[in-house]
């Protein structure tokens, strides 16, 4: 009963323009809009446009809201992408070779141990100093010396003599 109410007031409410918001003139023609119940209102189908609109009793009353076709949004969306290849293709086209000759070629082998220069200024990396060799050699000997006297402790404390 409730449904039958429902697609009664969606049914009238869609032919005879009776909603404020409308800016459209009442249509009075007949089976414009194709009904079909489902769980939680009525879908309805502007069949003059296409358009797909769910309709619900939200407690304030019945409201239909259009669902957004994306068959036309990708349509629209490919129609836009194809325009902008042609028109790179184009562009690329027109755009002179900035290689000549033959592109199979070597390359020109190059030394790495060079500093790269950027621009006009080098990159150079520098060398570590003495001081830092030395703090450095300093740190592994410190190192080796705790992980010799940790073996040497656990040597001890496995044979049992502590």
């Amino acid at each position: 009963m409730k449904m039958a109410i429902a697609l009664i007031v969606v049914a009238f409410a869609s032919i005879s323009g009776a909603t404020g918001a409308s800016a459209q003139a009442p249509d009075t023609d007949k089976g414009r809009y194709t009904l079909s119940p489902i769980a939680d209102g009525v879908i309805r189908l502007d069949t003059r446009s296409g358009a797909v609109s769910i309709c619900t009793d939200r407690g304030s009353g019945w409201a239909c809201y259009v669902i957004p076709d994306e068959r036309a949004a990708l349509d629209s969306e490919i129609g836009r992408l194809q325009a902008d290849n042609e028109s790179l293709k184009a562009q690329l086209a027109q755009r002179e070779p900035t290689v000549a000759g033959k592109t199979g070629d070597a390359l020109p082998k190059q030394d790495s141990l060079k500093p790269k220069v950027e621009g006009e200024r080098k990159i150079e990396i520098p060398l570590p100093s003495d001081r830092d060799v030395d703090r450095m050699m300093a740190f592994v000997e410190n190192a080796w010396r705790k992980l010799i006297d940790l073996a040497n402790r656990l040597q001890r404390d496995v044979s049992g003599k502590i």
